[in-house]
């Protein structure tokens, strides 16, 4: 049997590598279930013609299908977005305040949506892949509402999984967002997407 797998994994590993991003996000998609891993993060503007890093930070994300997600910076500041399907929770650990927003289906066209939103992504975005940028294949979606706060989002993957996120909004700023250390499926406690109010904390409702 496990000879059986590992020849099955040298059959399938070199279809994946070769794969436009368009197929590897597909597939990416259609078999992962939840992921966890690292991300930094670079906000770009443009200065007198010139293409600047105005504000970086980092961080730790893990997600489960459909719409359940951590969002965790560590840098700068301590920062978590959360939601557990339902809800959306913003927690300012230095303030020590929560935001709550109901979803109501605002994931559809947001960039949170292309790495933990369902499977129905092109009922929102248009896809094409975008060509090979040093070794990694990149994707670009665009957002098909024209109410959008996003008018491009370039994804990057290799090796079957996303690497990058390129998101470029209505004012002209580009946040580049990398990934590493992702881990397909992992296994995660059933109260993991439980948002849980910290001690003392101030409470807004939106």
């Amino acid at each position: 049997m496990m000879l059986k797998h590992f020849l099955m994994l040298s059959l399938v590993a070199p279809l994946i590598a070769n794969a436009n991003a368009l197929e590897q996000f597909r597939a990416f998609v259609a078999n992962t279930k939840g992921a966890k891993g690292e991300f930094s993060q670079q906000q770009i503007k443009l200065v007198d013609g010139k293409a600047t890093i105005s504000k970086t930070a980092s961080g730790t994300f893990s997600f489960s299908r459909p719409g359940k997600f951590i969002w965790t910076y560590s840098k700068p500041y301590e920062q978590s977005l959360q939601t557990d399907g339902d809800k959306l929770y913003i927690y300012d650990k230095d303030l020590n305040q929560v935001t709550i927003k109901e979803l109501n289906g605002a994931l559809g066209a947001s960039p949170a949506a292309i790495l933990f939103g369902n499977s129905d992504l092109e009922k929102n975005f248009q896809l094409k892949d975008a060509g090979t940028k040093q070794g990694v294949e990149w994707l670009d979606a665009s957002p098909k509402a024209k109410d959008s706060q996003f008018e491009h989002i370039g994804i990057g993957m290799k090796d079957g999984l996303p690497m990058a996120l390129e998101l470029r909004d209505s004012f002209g700023q580009v946040s580049l967002v990398t990934l590493k250390n992702v881990e397909k499926n992992p296994n995660f406690k059933v109260d993991q997407f439980k948002f849980v109010l910290p001690s003392g904390a101030e409470v807004f409702r939106q």
